[in-house]
């Protein structure tokens, strides 16, 4: 599939009111539209304890804002009912019902109201429409037991997670698929920027393909392509091994990096894999950039992956436009330029090479 600079987000927003959220995404992202990620709506629209409703052992400290697993309680009867419920939805001739891991309004109200506004809308299906999770391994490392450990290195909630997460994405994928022609699903994994840390020295490469893998497998088994957005620099190559179909990398800040694995990127785009640029800064450097300055730095960067061998013709039109990350920590007159910027980049480079 041909994107040819179709511009898209990362889910988060700085705004407050869910349908002027969605209003942004359908007029700057209005090929692939997000549902907007809404966190200063509370505790609830977090990156992680936004996905976290129906997992065993999840609790929810609102007193002191913050969410943990309870690994000492008896969690056996909810793993047991999350696990029948993930065997009779993926099996085959399953049943494909996911809706016990669904993601309610109290959860997301940016969600539905982007499910409302797409009902309202009348006429041909969109091009995409991009919904996303927190990965496996960012979820996983960030969240942590009773005794402020990691859950990641508890293999049996470790598990749990990706399941749940996997079928999180699958929900969202139907929910969604009567009004695009394909659906995105991001697997949002910003802590492997950290990946090869001594943070995370215990975190090693094969079982972060293999957790990554096994959301890729359940997001294509709904006929969806799989992104991975990373803000940082990381091993790209992972998330190429885990057979990802959308690169998502912060263009702006560390765009050489990708051209540091040249094989690996070149068989990507050869089987129709596709680069998301995140090319629109999303700090306060956004107040001084232009839409000429940002496409001349594209154009150096993508000519700096062509220079590894690549032929320039399919990075172009294998390419995506986003910002570098989510902006729901920005001020919004920041946030609304960036969306601006990016759909008037998305113009601009389509126009240059008659897209």
């Amino acid at each position: 599939m041909k994107t040819k600079f179709t511009a898209t987000g990362i889910g988060s927003m700085p705004f407050e009111d869910p349908d002027y959220a969605v209003k942004v995404s359908l007029s700057k992202m209005c090929n692939a539209p997000i549902w907007p990620q809404l966190p200063k709506l509370g505790l609830h629209e977090q990156m992680e304890i936004q996905y976290s409703e129906g997992m065993a052992g999840a609790i929810i400290d609102e007193a002191k804002h913050r969410m943990y697993f309870d690994t000492s309680k008896d969690c056996s009867e909810a793993f047991a009912q999350l696990y029948e419920a993930y065997i009779a939805a993926t099996e085959d001739g399953g049943t494909k019902d996911f809706s016990s891991m669904a993601i309610t309004p109290d959860f997301s109200k940016g969600l539905y109201a982007l499910e409302k506004a797409l009902q309202a809308k009348s006429g041909a299906k969109l091009p995409f429409v991009k919904v996303q999770t927190t990965g496996p391994c960012s979820f996983a490392l960030t969240l942590v037991d009773e005794n402020k450990r990691a859950i990641y290195y508890n293999d049996e909630f470790r598990d749990m997670i990706v399941k749940a997460l996997s079928m999180k994405c699958r929900w969202q994928i139907q929910k969604f698929q009567q009004y695009a022609e394909k659906i995105i699903c991001f697997i949002d994994e910003p802590i492997l920027s950290a990946f090869g840390s001594s943070t995370y020295v215990s975190v090693n490469r094969e079982d972060v393909v293999g957790l990554l893998q096994e959301v890729v497998e359940q997001v294509h088994a709904e006929n969806a392509l799989a992104g991975v957005h990373c803000c940082g620099n990381t091993e790209w190559s992972i998330l190429i091994d885990a057979g990802v179909d959308i690169v998502n990398f912060d263009a702006f800040g560390y765009g050489e990096t990708i051209a540091m694995y040249p094989e690996a990127v070149k068989a990507h785009l050869e089987r129709g894999g596709i680069l998301a640029w995140g090319v629109v800064p999303t700090s306060t450097a956004i107040r001084e950039q232009t839409v000429e300055k940002l496409a001349v730095h594209l154009e150096k960067m993508m000519d700096n992956l062509a220079s590894k061998g690549i032929d320039r013709k399919l990075i172009a039109e294998q390419a995506m436009i986003t910002p570098s990350c989510g902006t729901g920590s920005m001020d919004p007159a920041d946030a609304e330029k960036v969306f601006e910027t990016l759909f008037q980049l998305s113009k601009t480079m389509k126009a240059k090479y008659g897209f």
